[in-house]
């Protein structure tokens, strides 16, 4: 809460929506260089988001974050983010690699009248449901103080446990929640970067298959990570597993690689992607494997997950589009986006 209120809030006070366009268009840079090819995004000025995505060409679900605070950034009130959303709604229907998600940030910045009508809403426009939910033990405290309950069942109790919903981080988690998760059919987003950064615990990703949680690797925002690679997240994700449970063979390699592509599509609700075989939306890359780390090859997915660094990737295709090949971004101009970005450090740290 520290570093929300004294270190992040206070900054986002003073975005605009030419800011957190070039912040989007830069992690997508980045996540579109080192081999990522859909995500999914909760912020302020979204509509900068969705606007850049489509340029860029990458696969997203996207949504404009709400707390019980207002006046926010983008709306004075809570029937003006409730008219955005309908607006954005109508503006990105029926488009092949973008939809649109209803989020409100946290049970923590919300109210149960707010997230009830947050929910009613994604049902009216057709939009997807998500939010960060059980990432940190004072967030359980707060939830039990407030609402008699733990933030997972809160949610049950206000109908958002759904299988067209995505919740981010669920670190602490008890049998009785990851229950209600699998009952729902809801998909989890683990962030195992983020997680330890900043001391959030460690999300118990080895058991959420006992309830059938699909469940998908995130790396939350650069603030709380400082990458958008998620190649650095496999890694992270396969060895925080092992150490946390006290357990080398825990969480295996194929287990961590298909949280980044299977599980990615379960957590978007894109049901065309996340495997190649025919029928399936043409989104993959290519990896180099004559680099000295990536050799030799004893068991390739040993080697994306354990070796790899993202820099390995020479091709990245989405929607059957070419965006990256063999060091050229193909839907980006990354000069001017670098030069662009050094004055927004600048900006920064004024």
């Amino acid at each position: 809460m520290d570093w929300l209120t004294q270190d992040i809030f206070p900054q986002e006070a003073k975005l605009s929506p030419e800011l957190v366009e070039l912040g989007a268009r830069f992690s997508m840079a980045e996540m579109i260089r080192t081999g990522t090819t859909a995500f999914y995004d909760m912020y302020m000025w979204e509509q900068s988001v969705f606007r850049a995505a489509d340029d860029m060409g990458m696969r997203a679900v996207l949504g404009e974050s709400v707390t019980q605070f207002f006046p926010s950034l983008s709306c004075k009130d809570q029937e003006a983010y409730f008219d955005l959303v309908r607006q954005q709604a109508d503006a990105w229907k029926g488009h092949p690699r973008i939809r649109q998600a209803v989020v409100p940030h946290a049970p923590y910045t919300t109210n149960p009248d707010l997230l009830r009508r947050c929910y009613a809403l994604a049902e009216e426009t057709g939009s997807l449901f998500g939010m960060h939910l059980a990432e940190t033990q004072t967030e359980t405290e707060t939830c039990l103080k407030e609402h008699g309950m733990r933030p997972i069942p809160y949610c049950n109790s206000l109908g958002l446990l759904q299988p067209g919903s995505t919740f981010f981080h669920v670190v602490h988690a008890d049998d009785y929640d990851m229950e209600l998760l699998g009952e729902g059919r809801c998909a989890v987003v683990h962030n195992p970067a983020s997680n330890m950064k900043l001391a959030s615990g460690v999300a118990p990703v080895c058991r959420f298959g006992n309830y059938r949680i699909p469940v998908a690797l995130g790396t939350d925002g650069p603030a709380s990570n400082n990458a958008q690679n998620m190649f650095r997240d496999m890694y992270l994700a396969g060895l925080l597993q092992k150490v946390h449970t006290q357990e080398p063979t825990a969480c295996p390699a194929q287990a961590v690689l298909d949280l980044a592509t299977r599980g990615g599509a379960d957590a978007l609700h894109f049901p065309q992607i996340g495997t190649l075989e025919p029928g399936m939306k043409a989104d993959f890359i290519a990896l180099g494997l004559s680099y000295p780390n990536m050799q030799p090859v004893h068991n390739i997915v040993s080697n994306i997950v354990y070796a790899a660094t993202g820099m390995e990737n020479r091709l990245t295709v989405v929607n059957g589009k070419e965006l990256y090949r063999d060091g050229k971004f193909l839907t980006c101009d990354f000069e001017a986006l670098s030069a662009e970005i050094q004055q927004a450090r600048a900006w920064a740290r004024r």
